[in-house]
């Protein structure tokens, strides 16, 4: 029991670390923040028209409802509703960390390459990524991490149907697989430098799960709060960094497959 909340604390001390590196470089800082604001206004214009038309796609989606008892109708288009924001939010949370990561490629990896020379004592064997080969990994992650998000979301509506639990424990998985995909988006840049693939990641990932849910969590929900992922991004890139090595160099890490 120990040892997974001495590793959650861990985990948060990357992010609050990654805050400082951040905090205290107005370059670094502003290179994490242009991508963010591009992708920012893009998702949220998406999100708000979810929103107000939230109801009428809840009544499409439950007709069989129609002739219920208006208590009962209602009880059942509300927990719809929030199964529906709670899922939409968890997929563009992906959405917007892969759409930024491909934008803002070069500049996320000089974070990550400042952060290793500067913090760790740097990465002799790391491999420059460069900006077209950064972009085609992150699409091909991203695809692949948002139909994992996307079947998730499925199963979280699914879920969402069912009373009172719908309503508590879904809303609380929802961010935990959210987060947990989203510190999957954030290592990518140090362990693609490295020549990890996205199995291994998520493999070594595993092997340290309470510290990687101590850093993503944090993350997660000070990214739902507007503007705030302007400063949180950045120092989430610095953090996650921070993270992969972590996990690379302990004793503890499964080795890669060949």
């Amino acid at each position: 029991m120990i040892t997974p909340l001495r590793d959650l604390g861990t985990g948060v001390r990357f992010l609050a670390r990654g805050i400082r590196l951040v905090a205290t470089n107005r370059a670094l800082l502003l290179r994490g923040a242009l991508p963010v604001l591009v992708t920012s206004t893009l998702l949220f214009a998406a999100l708000i028209g979810l929103t107000l038309t939230a109801d009428d796609l809840v009544t499409w989606a439950t007709p069989f409802a129609n002739d219920w008892a208006p208590l009962w109708r209602t009880a059942l288009r509300i927990a719809s509703g929030v199964s529906i924001v709670v899922a939409a939010i968890a997929v563009s949370l992906l959405l917007f960390s892969a759409l930024t990561l491909i934008i803002g490629g070069p500049f996320y990896e000089n974070i990550a390459e400042h952060v290793e020379d500067k913090e760790l004592g740097g990465v002799p064997t790391a491999q420059e990524i460069g900006w077209s080969r950064s972009a085609w990994i992150g699409l091909r992650d991203a695809i692949l991490l948002v139909i994992r998000g996307l079947i998730w979301a499925i199963v979280l509506f699914a879920l969402g149907f069912i009373p009172v639990l719908g309503q508590t424990v879904v809303p609380v998985l929802a961010i935990c697989v959210g987060a947990w995909l989203l510190a999957i988006e954030l290592t990518a840049i140090p362990f693609v430098r490295r020549g990890v693939s996205l199995r291994d990641r998520r493999r070594t990932l595993r092997s340290k799960r309470a510290m990687t849910l101590g850093f993503a969590l944090p993350v997660y929900l000070l990214c739902l709060i507007p503007l705030a992922a302007l400063v949180i991004f950045p120092a989430a890139m610095a953090g996650g960094t921070l993270l992969a090595h972590k996990t690379m160099t302990d004793p503890t890490h499964p080795s890669p497959h060949h």
